[in-house]
């Protein structure tokens, strides 16, 4: 089969596509002006092409965490035995969160000390670890849980950490973002809650023999089920009951409207938000697995050492954002703590970021920093065996 070969062509490629967007993302949280002020997804005050450039990478979480999942079942059906890949998930889960307090956190604030923010490292963390014990289940078992998890997680959304006195912590690390309290004082934010994307991860896991199956079922699979989490999604919004907990409401013309529709609820992800996200890059599928060229080449190059990318690219643009300011005359120190400072001290960035077009110019000089560097460590990959390589 497919799984027990050559590293399957699409799951490369939709990492690869999922870097180069995320890339965009954070070049536009350091680079643009108006990052530091307003929502990009907020109608009344965005515009179409930054409303876009925000959505567009809407699409990088779900399908990160989903090939997750994926890529550990392809290691089941490559010979890995269930102990050895349990044993690997809760040690690789536990090596992300390492990460994520340390260097990940790190290279967001180029400061000592820094806030902690819990984003998707950490999710994909205690994700693993969660999936380190549901892989003992049959897949179809895991593939229920996670569409449960997935489909059901909202009827949570009442519930709040203030109602659960001693277990409040837990519940943000859980399902609700919010603050990271110790001793009494925040020490960082959880901005991405384990449960919704642990459901996200067992989908993956789930679905993951898909990938393994001949060309016609694998696509017929992957292009029935993207169309439907799609048209799920649009009546779901029509209805605008569940499923999101950001109803959409009529505003002054057809473009803001189309705005407020697709403005969905990311943090903690809901059945809305994935259904719109993983329902499209599902549908890619097939196409990737017939792309040949110099595009499939550079995407699987960054697709084939996802983690060493993400956590590159994020010192890159920072470190490229201070050096813009800088060489425009503007204070740079504002980038030191740059997030705490976006929400808490905003005039400490005053007079600093570009307009849209100079992120765009940026994201292609990251992407051009990042390609060799990612070329050179699959290179290091494919001939080299040592065991540490599988935990970066």
């Amino acid at each position: 089969s497919a799984a027990a070969g050559v590293r399957i062509a699409s799951i490369d490629m939709l990492r690869g596509l999922v870097i180069v967007l995320m890339a965009l993302d954070h070049v536009r949280d350091y680079f643009h002006a108006g990052a530091y002020q307003f929502d990009p997804l907020d109608p009344a005050r965005t515009d179409a092409w930054l409303y876009a450039t925000r959505w567009i990478t809407h699409f990088c979480a779900p399908t990160f965490v989903f090939l997750a999942g994926t890529s550990a079942w392809l290691q089941l059906a490559k010979g890995k035995s269930r102990a050895a890949l349990s044993r690997f998930l809760v040690t690789r889960g536990l090596w992300l969160v390492v990460l994520e307090f340390t260097i990940v956190s790190f290279g967001w604030a180029f400061a000592f000390p820094y806030m902690i923010f819990l984003q998707v490292i950490w999710a994909i963390g205690w994700s693993m670890v969660i999936l380190a014990a549901l892989i003992w289940l049959p897949r179809v078992a895991v593939l229920a849980i996670g569409a449960g998890v997935i489909a059901g997680h909202g009827l949570l959304n009442p519930i709040q950490p203030e109602q659960l006195g001693a277990f409040a912590q837990l519940w943000i690390f859980l399902h609700d973002p919010g603050p990271v309290i110790v001793a009494g004082q925040p020490v960082g934010f959880a901005l991405y809650p384990v449960l919704p994307w642990a459901g996200i991860m067992a989908f993956g896991y789930g679905l993951a023999a898909w990938f393994a199956a001949p060309a016609n079922v694998r696509d017929r699979n992957f292009l029935i089920l993207g169309a439907s989490m799609i048209a799920a999604f649009a009546v779901l919004r029509v209805i605008n009951q569940y499923g999101d907990n950001q109803p959409w409401s009529e505003q002054s013309d057809a473009l803001t409207t189309a705005m407020s529709f697709m403005n969905l609820t990311k943090y903690p992800p809901s059945l809305m938000y994935v259904c719109a996200t993983l329902g499209p890059m599902l549908l890619l599928v097939p196409a990737l697995e017939r792309m040949r060229g110099p595009l499939a080449g550079w995407l699987r190059t960054y697709g084939a050492v996802p983690l060493f990318a993400y956590v590159l690219h994020i010192y890159i643009v920072h470190a490229l954002a201070m050096a813009a300011n800088a060489a425009a005359g503007r204070d740079v120190a504002g980038f030191h703590n740059f997030i705490v400072n976006v929400f808490t001290n905003p005039a400490a960035l005053a007079g600093t970021g570009f307009d849209l077009w100079v992120a765009y110019l940026a994201w292609a000089v990251v992407l051009a920093i990042l390609f060799p560097l990612c070329a050179w460590f699959a290179r290091v990959k494919r001939t080299r065996k040592d065991w540490w390589l599988s935990y970066l």
